[in-house]
């Protein structure tokens, strides 16, 4: 069984710098690509960064690129998401998952966390 497990969210102050991490067990790690997602209240979840297999390749929504740097850990099947300059429109549940390829569609992905809040206060 396939299980994402995040951690690393809270309570930041904005132009905080957290960095959100995902542990996944299961299968594979290295086989799959991983993503990260968030989901404000009233607003459908959208794609933040993705990472494929090897770690070689990467992909950011524009609205954090150049703030965030997503990256992973195949030895320790563990993927991150390093987040820095947040503002309030950065407050939302952020969600891992897991699936064959890189996709910025959370179609994409086959298996899902259970989510870590991220409130960036002013």
């Amino acid at each position: 069984q396939v299980q994402l497990v995040e951690s690393g969210g809270g309570l930041v102050q904005a132009g905080g710098s957290p960095r959100l991490s995902c542990a996944a067990s299961g299968r594979t790690f290295s086989n799959y690509a991983m993503g990260w997602f968030r989901q404000a209240p009233g607003k459908e979840r959208e794609f933040v960064a993705g990472i494929s297999r090897s770690g070689a390749t990467t992909s950011y929504a524009d609205s954090v690129k150049g703030r965030f740097t997503i990256s992973r850990d195949n030895a320790k099947n563990t993927v991150f998401l390093q987040m820095n300059s947040l503002n309030a429109e950065d407050t939302a549940v952020y969600y891992c998952a897991t699936g064959p390829y890189l996709r910025v569609s959370p179609n994409g992905y086959d298996y899902w966390g259970q989510g870590t809040q991220v409130t960036v206060s002013s």
